[in-house]
């Protein structure tokens, strides 16, 4: 979150494009670390310090958002993480969007996925949704799986099963964060290791908005020299 080869914070890109966002009336960032919380008042950015015993994000979101003196005026909270530097305001605003819907408690991002080696990759999570746009499962495994085509021997092309990357971004209505937060951790959940699929487990339903191409969020070393490649040259 402190590397700054461009000249700002990780974390700062992050917040820059959530402000860009006019649906959000407030970006607010929550961090564990005293350190981060020192930078981001140095640059300006309004911060939070939350407790370091959080087991996901989403707990941590939970707690910055219920020590907001006025936390009862707003209607959706989105949970971006810091290492997503490249996800638009567009897709934070179609995001929101969901909520026009009264049955969304829960929303998430998906984008098209035409790689053949992501699709089979487990770092990357794959998701399957009805025709309502609910999502019908999350995986690392390779779903929808290819059926081969009628005497080819070959697998579907990646492009006709229409397969969809998650991005990891939620948004939630304030009960709804409260509740998930609440619920025990599902088996489904350890299993995979994602956190969302506590909520499908317990009975509830997650509003899934496809979004154009979403850079990767930044997870390895090579990940934050290609961004600060990306930003170097524009």
């Amino acid at each position: 979150m402190l590397l700054c080869e461009t000249g700002r914070y990780l974390f700062e890109h992050t917040v820059r494009n959530a402000e860009a966002a006019v649906c959000l009336d407030r970006v607010l960032l929550a961090t564990d670390s005293n350190e981060i919380l020192h930078a981001a008042q140095e640059v300006g950015v309004e911060a939070v310090l939350t407790s370091d015993r959080h087991r996901s994000g989403t707990d941590r979101i939970r707690e910055a958002f219920d020590g907001l003196a006025d936390s009862e005026g707003f209607e959706v909270i989105c949970n971006i993480q810091g290492d997503e530097p490249e996800l638009s305001a567009a897709s934070i605003e179609t995001l929101v969007h969901c909520f026009q819907e009264p049955d969304v408690e829960m929303a998430t991002l998906a984008t098209p996925l035409g790689d053949a080696a992501e699709i089979v990759d487990p770092s990357v999570v794959k998701v399957v949704c009805d025709r309502k746009g609910f999502a019908l499962y999350f995986s690392r495994a390779p779903i929808p799986s290819a059926k081969p085509a009628p005497g080819s021997g070959a697998g579907a092309s990646s492009e006709r099963l229409g397969h969809l990357r998650h991005i990891g971004i939620y948004a939630f209505r304030p009960d709804a964060l409260r509740r998930f937060c609440d619920l025990p951790r599902g088996e489904l959940e350890e299993r995979e290791c994602l956190e969302q699929l506590r909520w499908l487990e317990a009975g509830f339903r997650i509003r899934v908005a496809e979004v154009p191409g979403e850079p990767v969020g930044i997870d390895t070393d090579l990940d934050y020299r290609l961004f600060v490649e990306r930003q170097t040259s524009r």
